[in-house]
């Protein structure tokens, strides 16, 4: 059977580890680590209570509101010129080295390929285009246009009547198990891509339908 594919991007596709390097050239490695870590937290978590309060912001504010805190917490004092390098290098991150065949070998096998984000349209085809893997896609599928971030049911309603596809033929795949567990709890196939083995899968009771280590792996699971 030929799915419709959901695509997260950020952790999945995307490496955002990969502003480890800059980070450890302005804080040291002892440090960078801890507050990429953060960085990454915050920003999630501030994208939760945005929805939870109603109150959307672009995604790239809550990239930039959990950067102050990070600095606030490690107490770092970074200038406003830092910030904008730091903020600058998450807009051309690159892809994990699985995602482009991967994506090809999917392409082939005749599944359609949706990328779809908290990030806005503009920002995650940018993305996409700078890592080279932008080809793959049908679409670009952003959260902007319902105000809404994911984990909302909201999301997932929309990314179906935009991809024209039906519950029970699509499949959400991201590293972030929120998103996962999300979609499976609306009634979507989801595929948990387990990006490092110290990663743990929230114990909710709600399985994803598929776990990969790769995105090389996923062709086999459908």
């Amino acid at each position: 059977m030929k799915y419709t594919l959901a695509f997260d991007v950020y952790g999945t596709l995307i490496d955002t580890a990969a502003v480890l390097n800059s980070l450890e050239k302005l804080i040291g490695k002892e440090t960078a680590t801890p507050f990429m870590n953060t960085w990454r937290d915050k920003q999630l978590e501030y994208s939760y209570r945005r929805g939870l309060m109603d109150k959307y912001i672009d995604f790239s504010i809550c990239t930039q509101n959990a950067l102050d805190y990070a600095c606030i917490k490690f107490h770092i004092d970074l200038s406003d010129k830092q910030k904008g390098a730091l903020l600058d290098e998450y807009k051309t991150l690159p892809a994990f080295d699985d995602v482009a065949e991967g994506l090809e070998t999917l392409k082939k096998a005749g599944h359609r390929l949706f990328a779809f984000s908290n990030g806005s349209e503009e920002a995650v085809t940018k993305l996409l285009s700078t890592a080279n893997i932008l080809n793959y896609f049908e679409g670009v599928v952003s959260v902007e246009n319902v105000k809404m971030f994911k984990p909302s049911p909201i999301v997932y309603t929309y990314f179906l009547a935009t991809a024209k596809a039906k519950k029970e033929e699509s499949w959400l795949i991201s590293s972030n198990n929120f998103d996962v567990i999300g979609a499976k709890m609306y009634g979507m196939n989801s595929a948990w891509v387990q990006r490092s083995p110290d990663s743990i899968f929230d114990p909710w009771g709600v399985a994803p339908t598929a776990i990969v280590h790769k995105l090389t792996a996923l062709v086999k699971k459908f």
